[in-house]
């Protein structure tokens, strides 16, 4: 059996592990070390270190502080690795701690992180998903039910400093715009709430002042949200530090292309199976800047969807230059406001979407004015026909939970 190099005690606070981290930053360090060719396991605390809680309240997507997020497991060394190399990292294996076989699902509020679909939906809701060995379902979403495909929503290697000021002074530049928007268009350093593994004192403060949030994917990985990257996967990371530093976490049981809930895979604790190689030089010799990745090559099978289409015409009628991100959007919407006609209310549809293994394409971007984007539905998710015939909407369901929502303090 491989080693487990990382554990996690989920009644413990992620505080508390020193092998856990919530920043990017190049002196955290390393807490394991491994060689090339060397499999071994992780384990991981849920995104948010156990603050959502498995009940019928959506008090604590509402309330959560999202500075503290994401919190990661490692860094882990690799010996020989240098910068400018490629690190080959390929799953073999990752699941659902069998204690806590569940996960959660949120919107959160305009007010609080917002998502994809803010506007429509801003104040918070959650709902939670139980895992019945590789399926899962609902008590807030009925009528439907899929077979998961758990991956690691982040992922990624330790910036070297150059880079971590890159995203800083970027990333800062683009709130000067806007500094006043809800939500806000990036998250600066925070050091208040930064976790910064085994740094201490002085060292830790100075870290903590600079040390970038992991909300978002950049060029080392991050949080990149790809749904393929499960058992199987293969993934080459540029390496920018020695030793590589690489760290992971925010797993996900299932998830829709987009994420487009924002928490909007089914969040969950667990571990993940890897094995570790070098391609010296890799950078150079592809001219890699961001990771490239093989899928896994298992993965849910559908072989029937509904194909909901967007172009870039905003709701209210807009007209958006070739933006494949309005058009995703009205895909999206027109796939939730399809699903009501069946009986799920516009949150529970909006929350299969986030859920389930749909696909996103972009499938036109050179049509003026209109970009096209496109969402495939599996329709053999759900219990019953969800089709169009021509006589209207049958089955569907009726009555039922709905997903839990907190008014706005």
């Amino acid at each position: 059996m491989p080693d487990t190099l990382i554990k996690v005690d989920l009644s413990q606070s992620a505080y508390d592990n020193d092998m856990i981290h919530n920043r990017w930053h190049p002196d955290i360090p390393m807490v394991a070390t491994v060689k090339p060719g060397q499999d071994f396991v992780i384990e991981c605390y849920d995104w948010t270190g156990g603050f959502i809680k498995n009940n019928d309240s959506a008090e604590d997507v509402r309330d959560i502080d999202l500075s503290i997020v994401h919190f990661l497991s490692g860094p882990v060394g690799i010996e020989g690795a240098e910068p400018g190399d490629l690190l080959v990292v390929d799953f073999l294996d990752i699941g659902a701690f069998p204690h806590n076989a569940w996960g959660f699902n949120g919107f959160f509020s305009k007010q609080n992180g917002g998502g994809f679909l803010t506007d429509h939906f801003p104040q918070a809701q959650k709902s939670i998903w139980d895992f019945h060995g590789m399926f899962t379902s609902s008590r807030h979403v009925p009528g439907v039910s899929f077979a998961g495909l758990i991956h690691p929503g982040l992922i990624g290697c330790l910036p070297d400093m150059k880079l971590l000021e890159t995203w800083n002074r970027r990333e800062t530049a683009l709130i000067a715009t806007n500094p006043n928007r809800v939500p806000p268009l990036a998250n600066a350093p925070f050091a208040a709430t930064a976790h910064m593994g085994r740094l201490q004192g002085d060292a830790k403060a100075s870290a903590a002042a600079t040390g970038a949030r992991t909300v978002p994917p950049r060029e080392h990985g991050g949080n990149c949200d790809i749904k393929d990257l499960s058992r199987g996967a293969r993934v080459f990371f540029p390496v920018y530090v020695p030793g590589a530093g690489l760290s992971m976490g925010d797993l996900h049981f299932s998830q829709g292309d987009g994420e487009i809930t924002f928490c909007g895979a089914i969040e969950m604790p667990g571990w993940i199976h890897l094995r570790v190689n070098l391609v010296k030089d890799g950078m150079a010799k592809y001219g890699i800047k961001n990771p490239i990745f093989k899928p896994s090559p298992i993965k849910p099978v559908y072989s029937d969807y509904l194909i909901f289409e967007g172009i870039s015409v905003d709701e209210a009628g807009q007209q958006h230059y070739l933006d494949v991100n309005v058009a995703y959007r009205q895909a999206c919407l027109n796939a939730i406001e399809y699903l009501t006609k069946f009986g799920y209310s516009r949150a529970q549809a909006y929350a299969i979407l986030g859920t389930a293994p749909v696909q996103g394409h972009i499938s036109g971007v050179v049509d003026i004015p209109n970009s096209c984007a496109t969402l495939w539905l599996p329709t053999e998710i759900f219990d019953f026909d969800i089709n169009p015939g021509s006589s209207g909407p049958s089955g569907g369901i009726k009555g039922g939970v709905d997903i839990p929502l907190a008014p706005d303090r």
